[in-house]
């Protein structure tokens, strides 16, 4: 298959590509190099799919609806993976049009560029953050999802909605995967068991928000590109799916379990919660597990060891210039 993958320079875009090369697909990326993080990280994600002639690379932004759809005109492509975003919870709260304008708008580019291709065929990367602070748990692809608490949620929920039209207005086949706090080499530096690991090993505090009972369920990449792979077949009609470990684990536990595999203590520098964080995610991942197959193998202290373990290998090579 030709397979379009937006966002192939990120963490989870990047690890999805190179599988999808292994398995002979062709693959076309698309990524703007956005500077919500280092441009240095991303060109050196990129380094392994760059070596095979099965990949091409399109630098481009998805709020350009007419690069976006020369790029449909002048390739054929039989399926799109829609990752781009602008990504994080805080960050929205601050820049709410920006995401709306990346999240929403992009993602409607991307849906007419399909239509005026004839291209029938997305897995739209979703989150679990649509859930909001959701009573019930584990949260199902059921529940009602009318009360996000960030603007990225909101965006989010948005995409669905959109992609839920188009599959009713032109047949689309898409599958929209809820992903659970992803984790594992190439993670971006914000997110928590990075700049967790990063500090503890720099002797630098920690920002702790709360007491420590919030709690996420986590998920290691390569279960997530499992996932991904799993939908790719089973393409048919419009459905939600949840992607998460089914597990959740406390901040508490979270450092620890870090402090454990790095064998140093964290400094904790305490805070409030901040405006937009949810309570806790937890996944019901029945419905993926039924339908798609999927079948998550990682726990939390097998991940944060391999994510330590890239993290000592490229440390030097990615900070050297950040």
């Amino acid at each position: 298959m030709i397979i379009l993958i937006t966002g192939i320079a990120g963490f989870i875009g990047s690890h999805l590509g190179e599988k999808l090369v292994s398995y002979g697909h062709t693959v076309l990326g698309i990524d703007n190099f956005d500077p919500f993080y280092s441009k240095n990280s991303k060109i050196e994600n990129l380094k392994q799919l760059k070596a095979s002639d099965q990949f091409f690379f399109f630098e481009e932004d998805i709020r350009n609806g007419l690069s976006i759809n020369n790029i449909f005109e002048n390739n054929k492509i039989d399926v799109v993976i829609h990752l781009a975003a602008k990504a994080g919870i805080r960050p929205s709260i601050e820049h709410a049009s920006e995401y709306c304008e990346v999240n929403i708008n992009g993602t409607l580019n991307l849906l007419e560029s399909m239509r005026q291709n004839s291209v029938s065929k997305l897995i739209f990367a979703s989150s679990s953050s649509v859930y909001g602070n959701n009573i019930k748990v584990p949260f199902s692809e059921m529940d009602p999802v009318d009360n996000p608490i960030s603007p990225y949620a909101a965006t989010k929920r948005s995409g669905e909605l959109l992609c839920n039209v188009y599959s009713h207005l032109y047949q689309f086949d898409i599958s929209c995967l809820r992903f659970f706090t992803v984790f594992g080499p190439r993670q971006r530096p914000d997110l928590a068991i990075h700049k967790f690991t990063r500090l503890i090993d720099l002797d630098k505090p920690i920002p702790f928000f709360g007491d420590g009972s919030t709690a996420r369920d986590y998920t290691y990449i390569d279960d997530i590109v499992e996932g991904i792979m799993c939908s790719l077949n089973k393409l048919k009609g419009f459905n939600i799916y949840n992607l998460g470990e089914s597990r959740t684990v406390t901040l508490n536990k979270l450092i620890h379990a870090i402090e454990s595999v790095i064998n140093k203590k964290a400094i904790l520098e305490r805070h409030s919660l901040q405006p937009g964080d949810v309570q806790q995610t937890f996944a019901d991942i029945t419905k993926a597990q039924k339908e798609l197959g999927y079948d998550p193998k990682y726990d939390l202290e097998m991940g944060i060891q391999k994510f330590v373990d890239w993290y000592k290998e490229c440390k030097e090579r990615l900070y050297q210039r950040v």
